[in-house]
């Protein structure tokens, strides 16, 4: 199965304020980004995408996306559009266990992955040879290639997604292979 991960195109959000689950909106021209994303993508291919308006919007550019609930991105409950200056020291406790801390009132990241893999177990489980598509956020998509790369959960941070480009990997009954990264 090809599958292509889309990170969505540059949130509206000021520098230095914290967003996950909040539904900004994007900066830049959705469809700027999905014609230079077209000549990437193969001619037919299934298309997910997260409820969420930055990836929502571009996933409509590309096709008709299946919204999924299960590929948003973390939610950090409390600090949700907060400036991390005001959030404090709380972010060094965040540092020090970035997969198991959780924002008061939010998830943490291996509460993120653990509902991300439940997606990409049934796209894999039911794929049909048909090359999938999915728009969302650096979090599902560090999970999504990290898992089928075999990474340690604490190496997926190092797959740095950047905002309106796309990763291929090719996933096959021996093996993953990662085609190309943030193109």
């Amino acid at each position: 199965m090809e599958l292509h991960l889309i990170r969505h195109p540059r949130p509206d959000v000021a520098a230095g304020v914290c967003y996950g689950q909040a539904d900004v909106g994007v900066a830049e021209c959705v469809a700027t980004v999905a014609a230079r994303l077209r000549p990437l993508l193969p001619a037919g291919y299934a298309l997910h995408a997260s409820p969420l308006a930055r990836a929502r919007l571009l996933a409509a550019e590309l096709g008709a996306p299946v919204l999924d609930e299960r590929l948003r991105e973390i939610h950090f409950g409390e600090w949700e559009l907060r400036p991390y200056a005001e959030i404090g020291a709380a972010i060094d406790a965040w540092a020090s266990a970035p997969l198991d801390f959780r924002a008061p009132g939010g998830e943490s990241a291996r509460q993120m992955a653990a509902r991300v893999l439940d997606w990409l177990g049934e796209v894999v489980d039911g794929r049909s040879g048909e090359p999938v598509v999915v728009v969302a956020h650096g979090g599902p998509l560090r999970a999504i290639a990290g898992h089928l790369l075999g990474l340690p959960a604490e190496r997926w941070l190092g797959l740095d997604f950047a905002c309106g480009h796309a990763t291929r990997l090719d996933v096959e009954d021996w093996g993953v292979a990662l085609k190309w990264f943030n193109r």
